[in-house]
C-alpha cells in the first residue's frame, strides 16, 4: 500500500493568502481602456462611461470622473407634464442626472452588480426605476404606471420603458436570472426581486389575501407580478424594497 503524500505546513494554515504588494494591487485594479466603447465595465460593480456629449445616469451614482464634464439634475418638467406627474406620484422612480461634456465618469450603485445591454431599434425594455443606472442619450425613456397594480400597491408600480438604439446599464443585487415567458408558460415573480422585462409584456398582479398572509404568518409573498405572452423577465436573488425619493 502506497503512503499518502504528506501535507505541507501551508495546507494546514487557515490564514488567508497575504495581500498583494502595492505594485500588484495597482496592476490588478488599474482601469482598462477599450477605445470606442461608451460604456465599459471596469468590474462587475463599476461602470466607466466615455462621455462625448451627453449621457444619463441615476442621481448620485458618480464616484469619480476626469475631464471637462458637468452634472445637471433632470428638471421636474423636462419631458412634458405627463412625465412630471408620473415622477411626482412615484416613490420608486430615482431622479436622473444629465452628464454633459467630454471626459470619463465612473458610476456605481451601493455595490450592486452592473449589466450593460445594447438595444436596437426593434427592442423595448422595461426597467424598475431603482435598477436603472445609466443610458446613452440616443435612448428614449418614458415612465409607465402599471394601472392594474395601482390599487394594490402603495403608489402603484412604476417602471421606465427604454427604446431606441444604444447602451443601457442596469443594476442587480447579485447575478441576475432571465426567465423566458411563453403563452403556455407564464412567469410569476416577487415585485421586489423583479428588475426588468420585455416591454411588450403587461404585468398583472395577484394577491394572497388569506388569513396567514394578512397576519404575517404566510410565506411573505402576498403580492406577485404575473407575466403572460412572449418575452422575458429578469429577476435578482434579493428582495429590494424601494426607498422613497425625497425632493422634487
Amino acid at each position: 500500500m502506497s503512503t499518502p503524500p504528506s501535507l505541507s505546513a501551508s495546507d494546514h494554515d487557515p490564514r488567508p493568502t497575504p495581500s498583494n504588494n502595492l505594485h500588484e494591487f495597482l496592476a490588478a485594479t488599474a482601469e482598462r481602456d477599450h477605445p470606442g466603447d461608451v460604456f465599459e465595465l471596469e468590474s462587475d460593480k463599476m461602470l466607466e462611461v466615455h462621455v462625448r456629449g451627453r449621457v444619463w445616469s441615476k442621481l448620485g451614482a458618480m464616484v469619480a470622473y476626469r475631464g471637462n464634464v458637468a452634472f445637471k439634475r433632470e428638471g421636474m418638467l423636462e419631458g412634458g407634464m405627463m412625465k412630471a406627474l408620473m415622477r411626482a406620484v412615484s416613490s420608486e422612480m430615482e431622479p436622473l442626472t444629465k452628464i454633459e461634456g467630454q471626459g470619463r465618469v465612473y458610476l456605481a450603485d451601493s455595490g450592486k452588480n452592473i449589466s450593460v445591454l445594447r438595444l436596437t431599434s426593434a427592442d423595448a425594455l422595461s426597467v424598475n426605476g431603482h435598477d436603472l443606472l445609466a443610458f446613452e442619450d440616443s435612448i428614449q425613456h418614458n415612465i409607465v404606471m402599471h394601472r392594474r397594480m395601482a390599487g394594490w400597491m402603495s403608489g402603484g408600480l412604476f417602471s421606465v420603458t427604454l427604446t431606441g438604439q444604444g447602451l443601457v446599464a442596469i443594476t442587480t443585487h447579485g447575478k441576475p436570472l432571465t426567465l423566458r415567458v411563453t403563452p403556455d408558460s407564464p412567469v410569476t415573480t416577487d415585485p421586489n426581486a423583479t428588475v426588468a422585462w420585455s416591454a411588450n409584456l403587461q404585468p398583472e398582479v395577484t394577491m394572497d389575501t388569506s388569513f396567514r398572509s394578512l397576519t404575517g404568518r404566510g410565506g411573505g409573498e402576498s403580492i406577485q407580478m404575473v407575466f403572460r405572452g412572449n418575452g422575458f423577465v429578469v429577476v435578482q436573488p434579493y428582495e429590494e424594497v424601494p426607498q422613497v425619493v425625497q425632493g422634487g
